[in-house]
């Protein structure tokens, strides 16, 4: 009988779903809307169809062992998705339970940061690292951080939050109800508040006036600043300098072997690396510069969110094993 695990992303726009072995071959993959349903047992409701009729297309010979789920606010210890900014369902959602519950098997739930770095321990870059760091660079910005060979998941089990340190306590306005928060700066929606101040700063010429703020995206600016787009540019560079000097402050907490950049803003490679990177070295503690590497993830393709929810459950089952042998 062949093991398998289901990943989960939940994301505020899209839930991704698949089925993973061990080697990472996902085996069946799917999506659904989050935005589209009303109530979150709806949702539930829907999310748990999709799943029975992924796991009805799967040959026999199969078995499911657990349901790994990367969430915003997703938290560790107590299962829950705890007042995400990103979904429009508020308060405390009992997800891992309703999983649990409905398919019989375990549920472990985490902060989707967190599942990247755990996917990124087990297929990725880091297989021979203990001590990393995973950025999420996608519509906010989240964290995962692995110390000594474990994911650091804090008293609370929301540890990693780097996204809502502080860049300016005046600054820009941020969902978590702070202002100046570090996602605000650097990530897709904090570049493209970055390129609309510029924008009116600036006075020259760029492809980017005529794009309205919600048809903006990444790649356009990506894609502008290689074709010499001043402002588009500039924007990757103000960027990369913000997310540098945060990461200077994070290699102090953690002292990490590496960090890695994941997500759609990572995606656009030395725009976004070289300027980080120099940022961060010239405000590195000297103890620690010419140390500490900014890697791209290896989990670049459209399955990674669920290799990374699915890994969730092989690293659940594998500390539950070493634990009933030590005993």
């Amino acid at each position: 009988m062949k093991e398998v695990t289901v990943g989960i992303d939940i994301g505020g726009t899209n839930t991704k779903y698949g089925v993973v072995d061990r080697e990472g071959y996902v085996h069946h993959q799917g999506n659904i809307p989050t935005t589209q349903f009303e109530s979150f047992q709806d949702y539930f409701d829907a999310m748990a169809d999709a799943l029975r009729e992924c796991i009805q297309l799967l040959p026999s010979g199969i078995k499911i062992v657990g349901i790994g789920v990367g969430a915003a606010n997703g938290n560790y210890y107590t299962g829950n998705i705890e007042r995400a900014t990103n979904l429009r369902w508020k308060g405390v959602l009992p997800l891992a339970k309703m999983f649990r519950e409905e398919f019989g098997v375990p549920c472990v739930l985490t902060n989707d940061a967190n599942a990247a770095a755990v996917g990124e321990m087990i297929y990725g870059n880091a297989k021979k690292m203990k001590d990393f760091v995973v950025i999420t660079l996608g519509t906010g910005l989240g964290s995962g951080f692995v110390c000594s060979g474990v994911l650091l998941n804090g008293h609370h089990g929301i540890a990693g939050e780097v996204g809502h340190t502080s860049v300016n306590p005046n600054g820009r306005y941020c969902n978590c109800g702070k202002r100046g928060c570090l996602e605000t700066y650097v990530s897709a929606t904090g570049i493209k508040r970055t390129v609309y101040k510029l924008l009116a700063d600036h006075l020259e010429p760029s492809e980017l006036r005529g794009i309205s703020f919600d048809n903006l995206n990444t790649k356009m600016i990506t894609e502008a600043a290689h074709r010499g787009d001043v402002v588009a540019r500039e924007a990757f560079e103000y960027t990369g300098r913000i997310l540098g000097m945060k990461l200077a402050e994070t290699v102090v907490h953690s002292d990490p072997e590496a960090i890695f950049l994941f997500g759609g803003l990572s995606m656009a490679g030395d725009l976004i690396f070289k300027p980080t990177q120099r940022h961060m070295e010239e405000n590195l503690m000297p103890l620690f510069r010419g140390k500490i590497k900014i890697l791209p993830s290896a989990l670049t393709n459209q399955a990674a969110p669920i290799l990374g929810a699915s890994s969730l459950v092989w690293d659940y089952l594998d500390k539950r094993e070493k634990s009933a042998i030590a005993y």
